[in-house]
């Protein structure tokens, strides 16, 4: 496949939490949060610690798969506009995975506005799955493109949104949702109630639905029932699932 160039600029991935290279039998790329507008580089401390939590999660329940967790590193702190810069910067790491990695499933894994930039990069053709936790998402508006949907095609989908986040609307994922999900039958959305942007109050609950989706899109393990329910259900349904607390509780590390 043709390789994108890696930017001027660069994007990098982090190091690997996951297993040696030789062993890699799936990926996924951590796509932390950012700004709508930013020329700056984000600090690399502040965006692993955004995503840490989930990557040590997987990484741990995908070590007998073989799993490669990195967190992207983006160029700029913004989204830019209609530059989308880390949507482009997660095309990229999509790209060095494969250079890395070979012929493996990716997953990326998006927080606020990686949780966009996932949503985007999801066409990418290595890409099999794409979580976005609470993502950042433009306000509708007649004068700009709606969000695209059709790159998740043949894609695995988890969108997870706390009803009580004041900084990306829960309203604007749901409907994100349902355009996805009549272009692909395989989108499902998690809704935490009482929770906010930072899904802090039901974390344990959050990981674990997290790692029943990741290991079962990248490696073919039975999903549990609230899953397999969600992605069954017609809409709204299955887009307004409520996260039970409690949920996982026996998948726990």
């Amino acid at each position: 496949m043709a390789q994108q160039a890696t930017p001027v600029r660069g994007a990098r991935l982090g190091r690997a939490l996951g297993p040696r290279p030789g062993a890699v039998g799936g990926v996924v790329l951590l796509l932390p949060g950012g700004g709508p507008v930013s020329g700056r580089r984000p600090s690399p401390l502040v965006a692993a610690a955004s995503v840490r939590a989930l990557g040590r999660r997987l990484g741990r329940a995908g070590r007998a798969g073989g799993t490669a967790v990195h967190v992207v590193h983006y160029r700029y702190r913004g989204w830019n506009g209609d530059e989308a810069h880390p949507a482009r910067d997660a095309a990229w790491a999509a790209d060095e995975a494969v250079r890395r990695y070979g012929d493996v499933p990716v997953c990326l894994a998006g927080l606020g506005m990686g949780g966009r930039a996932a949503l985007h990069a999801g066409g990418h053709e290595a890409v099999t799955s794409v979580l976005a936790l609470a993502p950042w998402l433009p306000g509708e508006d007649a004068n700009v493109p709606p969000e695209p949907v059709k790159q998740l095609t043949g894609r695995q989908v988890l969108i997870v949104h706390g009803t009580r986040d004041t900084r990306t609307d829960p309203e604007l994922s749901f409907r994100l949702a349902a355009r996805a999900k009549k272009a692909n039958r395989d989108v499902c959305r998690f809704e935490v109630h009482a929770d906010g942007h930072g899904l802090r109050q039901y974390r344990d609950e959050v990981l674990a639905l997290c790692e029943d989706f990741v290991m079962g899109a990248l490696f073919g393990r039975a999903l549990s029932r609230p899953l397999r329910d969600a992605l069954a259900a017609p809409p709204p349904l299955g887009l307004r699932m409520p996260l039970a607390s409690g949920f996982g509780s026996s998948l726990r590390r």
